[in-house]
């Protein structure tokens, strides 16, 4: 289906004015780029570190460590996740309108703001408390990663744009998703009942996030044919 959707799309205007492409596009990225690719990169980390935090870390604490069915915490994580999906559209608009990077920093600051009540309300093991939790995680999340589609690409300048956005993103996903997962067990293995080490570490990862989206710049409302390009 996604190829399907790709191949009938047409290229954007900015991209069919280039003259000369990038012949190697990651090393003009890598060479040129950089500090905008670093960025891109710890912006990002927070939403993989929220998502893979409920989806897989909770899935386990709550199992193992809470004695929680196994059901009882999918549904509740799933619960939250249909809720994230179903809103997104709505966000996605919310960013047409008032800028992607506005949306991002809010979703940043949510993040951190949230990650300590969710544990608790994790450590609880009651369901309802536990989709709360989930559901206010999962609302930080998309606040961000609902736009971010659009605004990974519209960062980069058109000749390099595809690797930079995919380079940037899969990035973020080394920070923020690959480690969230085994930092936060070793840490809640080193805790009470309620972890509160991991809170610690997530709501650090959302303030480092919230530190890279605010040195990126915005690129809504302006058109992106009338916006200069960022530079690395």
């Amino acid at each position: 289906v996604g190829l399907w959707l790709r191949s009938s799309l047409a290229e954007s205007p900015s991209f069919l004015q280039i003259d000369d492409h990038a012949r190697v596009p990651l090393v003009e990225v890598l060479r040129d780029h950089w500090r905008l690719l670093l960025l891109t990169g710890g912006a990002l980390a927070i939403g993989y570190a929220i998502f893979y935090a409920v989806t897989t870390w909770s899935l386990a604490y709550g199992t193992e460590r809470l004695g929680v069915s196994r059901s009882v915490m999918l549904t509740c994580i799933m619960a939250a996740v249909v809720v994230k999906g179903a809103l997104t559209p709505l966000v996605a608009l919310l960013g047409d309108r008032y800028g992607r990077r506005p949306l991002c920093l809010a979703g940043c600051a949510a993040a951190a703001l949230w990650m300590f009540p969710m544990v608790a309300l994790l450590a609880t093991g009651a369901p309802l408390p536990m989709f709360l939790g989930f559901l206010g995680a999962m609302l930080a999340f998309i606040t961000m990663f609902a736009v971010i589609a659009a605004y990974l690409p519209e960062l980069y300048e058109p000749r390099v744009r595809c690797t930079g956005a995919a380079v940037g993103y899969n990035l973020g996903g080394v920070l923020g998703g690959a480690l969230t997962p085994i930092v936060a067990t070793a840490l809640a293995e080193q805790s009470g009942r309620v972890p509160w080490a991991v809170a610690a570490y997530l709501t650090a990862i959302a303030l480092f996030s919230l530190g890279c989206f605010a040195l990126l710049p915005e690129t809504r409302p302006v058109p992106v044919a009338a916006a200069e390009p960022a530079s690395g």
